[in-house]
């Protein structure tokens, strides 16, 4: 056992899932002590089993529990913990708790609350990212309540253009807008989404680019003003605005642009003088060989496995370490991409209509193999609760290039066995097989022109067709 001086003595983990075991695990790889919160509907879950010590901090809904910062601080003020993990979703990109933690004297593991505030908010974030001179879409760098003002922005822009929230991110609020006819209507419904949804109502106009890659990069940076890249992560294979497959590195992506596009997300980082992990995201015009910024998550990222397999680094117990105040563990030069990653994630869903599907898991038993690792908070027994997010697992294959890769994650796929839920694993396998895919002929809107279940529309029309002429 270690001998050396653990970074915090105590660390409560705000969230719950499979992140909360996640950091979990690298607390007490790093002898810290962990605190786990949990609302009354998880009281039998891993996160609570595995944590030192557990407190439940109020009802199933999240926002009397995980979102209740009242009750996360009299959690981490009665258990003596000095330091906060948010995890991602939840309360972890939310400044106004990360001030809080620090008024109480208890470290928030993550970014300043300055760096919070500026590259948190989508609209103050693109005024960064102009300053520093890192290419924006046409649109504007104001967030908007008045429709006749963004209106003005998008007839500029030229439509069609993209609505999206200042505040918070999934998708949440973003619409595609054809035309001045629609835009009204379109901007009230966006509005009202984010508002019900972060409380903010402010909006961002931008001009809407049809076939793009999502790419983001990883970034940390320390208190000693270092800030690098731990390279990029392909998010293009998405549904609803939801990344459901991520990969690094990109194919088709050249390396020049890619250099370019890292060196943009360090640059920003190092504008604003950013501390801990974060992910810049862009857009990528394959065919134009052009890159814009589009937000940066201040926070770890559901996705930050895939990193952490192609370079071998703990991205969790870095951001431990930087909130201690401690230096960058590795320097640019030590960065290393390995072979090929590729993480998919496994929703309790039905894979064709989207729909939840909670319930009780009678077996579990998640894939292995060299190469493969499995992120999850789920076991036999488990009930996978209605109240929160759909997500259950992650899978994260790394193999020695990407079809090796692709053809390991299928295998490992095969051999996962969920029984009692729905999951989205055979569509993952279905994108995985598609030729398009397999080609690197795919871009943010895949999903949405690519039909994964043929056979079952042809039956769908076929008995529609039948009742029609009965």
């Amino acid at each position: 056992m270690s001998t050396k001086k653990p970074p915090f003595n105590k660390v409560l983990i705000a969230n719950r899932g499979e992140i909360a075991v996640r950091v979990i695990r690298a607390c007490h790889e790093l002898g810290i002590k962990t605190v786990a919160v949990h609302s009354l509907a998880d009281k039998d879950a891993l996160h609570v089993k595995l944590a030192s010590e557990s407190v439940c901090i109020g009802p199933a809904l999240a926002k009397e529990s995980y979102l209740n910062i009242a009750s996360v601080m009299a959690a981490a003020v009665a258990t003596g913990a000095d330091a906060i993990h948010p995890g991602y979703g939840f309360l972890s990109e939310n400044a106004a708790f990360a001030e809080i933690c620090g008024s109480c004297g208890i470290t928030f593991i993550g970014p300043r609350v300055s760096n919070m505030r500026i590259m948190g908010d989508k609209a103050r974030a693109r005024r960064a990212a102009d300053k520093a001179g890192v290419p924006t879409i046409p649109g504007d760098s104001r967030g908007f309540l008045d429709a006749a003002e963004a209106l003005a922005v998008a007839e500029s822009a030229g439509f069609p253009v993209l609505l999206k929230a200042c505040a918070g991110g999934g998708g949440r609020g973003m619409k595609i807008v054809q035309s001045s006819e629609e835009f009204r209507p379109m901007f009230a419904t966006a509005q009202r989404e984010v508002e019900a949804a972060f409380g903010d109502g402010h909006l961002l106009v931008e001009k809407y680019l049809p076939r793009v890659r999502h790419i983001e990069v990883q970034i940390a940076g320390d208190m000693f003003q270092n800030v690098i890249h731990l390279g990029i992560r392909d998010c293009s294979i998405q549904r609803r605005y939801q990344k459901i497959i991520e990969e690094s590195p990109s194919l088709g992506l050249p390396p020049k642009l890619q250099a370019q596009i890292e060196a943009a997300a360090v640059e920003l980082g190092k504008s604003v003088n950013y501390t801990n992990v974060g992910t810049c995201e862009f857009l990528v015009d394959l065919e134009a060989g052009k890159y814009y910024f589009i937000e940066m998550n201040t926070r770890l990222q559901v996705e930050h496995p895939v990193t952490e397999l192609a370079t071998d680094v703990d991205l969790v117990k870095e951001q431990i370490r930087l909130a201690a105040g401690q230096p960058l563990s590795i320097q640019q030069k030590d960065v290393k991409i390995s072979g090929h990653t590729i993480e998919v994630r496994v929703n309790a869903e039905d894979p064709r209509t989207l729909i939840p599907s909670p319930g009780l898991v009678h077996s579990y038993h998640p894939p292995g193999g060299h190469g493969v690792r499995v992120d999850s908070a789920v076991y036999s027994g488990y009930t996978v609760q209605p109240y929160y997010d759909s997500l259950i697992a992650k899978l994260i294959v790394r193999g020695r290039d990407r079809e090796c890769c692709i053809e390991k994650v299928l295998v490992a796929l095969d051999e996962y066995i969920i029984e009692g839920i729905n999951t989205n694993i055979e569509l993952h396998k279905r994108i995985l097989r598609h030729p398009d895919f397999r080609n690197g002929n795919f871009y943010t809107k895949f999903l949405e022109h690519v039909n994964m279940f043929p056979q079952e529309e042809a039956c769908k029309d076929k008995l529609e067709s039948a009742a029609a002429a009965a």
